[in-house]
């Protein structure tokens, strides 16, 4: 089979080096636009930076100026016979060079903040771990026994899905001022936005799990004389559980989304509270570093409970590929 044939065929399985090589690739390549983009003044490049205001009176040192305005002030201080302004080519400040954010990632944990009202990043970083922990753990707690009812009892269903399908549409952050009010000004109002943010998406997600075991199980069970809490807890729930572990993995990715609103709720704290005190000083570079390092850090927090999810069901492997 030719490499066009392997890689364009649905379903085709991948050697492991074109997977590594491919995986490789999702990050190299955004990477490699955001280089060129960076790097090449004739790609974009909209704005100069000024390294010599020559005879223009506005212009100073540093200042970004777009590229219209500098070569129409260039045009009339040449007309004029003054001293040539001086600068190159650049793009805006909200964006800076990938080794401009690899300094601010650096120095952002290595170098203490310029104003003691900042805090560090990882400080930033482990605060809003905290709340997204709880604020999904309490979540998980509640809504997967929900759930799990859901989907194996039909009155269950139909007394509590059609209001968790009425709920799910109503945005998490509207609730800010009545979780405000009920819960103060500190962490528990992030922690409810959390919350709300995935509870009701969980029950509804689970429910539809379940539901996918098959039927043929629980019918096995009751012809065995399991009832009721039995066929529950030995049947539904062992029957269901890798498919739960893996919701419950892109459901934390839901509870991340949430995470940026939920901190602007409150007091100023973590990761939120960090950015946007970058971003009003025109710190971009620290604004993207904060960004990347929450990307890092919920891939990373994926890729482990991958593996955890390997090792607690491998048969799950070997009925993928049946």
């Amino acid at each position: 089979m030719s490499i066009a044939a392997r890689l364009f065929t649905p379903r085709q399985p991948l050697t492991a080096s074109w997977a590594r090589g491919l995986t490789f690739a999702s990050f190299l390549l955004p990477l490699l636009v955001w280089a060129l983009v960076s790097y090449v003044p004739f790609l974009w490049h909209p704005e100069v930076l000024i390294s010599d205001p020559g005879g223009v009176s506005y212009f100073k040192e540093g200042m970004r100026i777009d590229r219209d305005v500098f070569e129409r002030e260039y045009a009339k201080v040449e007309a004029s016979n003054l001293p040539l302004p001086v600068g190159e080519p650049a793009n805006p400040i909200y964006l800076p060079a990938p080794h401009e954010v690899a300094t601010a990632f650096y120095t952002a944990f290595a170098e203490a903040p310029a104003m003691r009202s900042q805090q560090w990043l990882h400080e930033s970083l482990w605060h809003s771990i905290q709340i997204i922990f709880w604020g999904f753990v309490l979540s998980s707690i509640v809504g997967v026994p929900i759930g799990i009812l859901c989907g194996t009892y039909s009155a269950v269903s139909k007394l509590g899905e059609p209001f968790f399908e009425f709920f799910r549409y109503l945005p998490a952050p509207a609730f800010g001022a009545l979780a405000v009010a009920i819960l103060g000004i500190y962490d528990g109002p992030k922690i409810a936005i959390i919350f709300i943010g995935t509870f009701f998406q969980q029950v509804l997600v689970v429910a539809n799990t379940t539901r996918r075991l098959d039927i043929s199980l629980l019918e096995a069970a009751r012809t065995l004389g399991a009832r009721r809490l039995r066929l529950l807890f030995k049947v539904v729930v062992p029957g269901i559980l890798p498919d739960l572990y893996r919701d419950q993995r892109i459901l934390l990715g839901w509870a991340w989304t949430y995470l940026i609103v939920a901190e602007l709720i409150g007091t100023s704290s973590g990761i939120t509270w960090f950015i946007t005190q970058q971003a009003r000083y025109k710190n971009f570079d620290n604004v993207f570093a904060a960004i990347i390092m929450i990307g890092i850090i919920g891939l990373a927090t994926d890729l482990l409970l991958a593996f955890l999810g390997r090792r607690l069901f491998p048969w799950e492997k070997g009925r993928a590929r049946a």
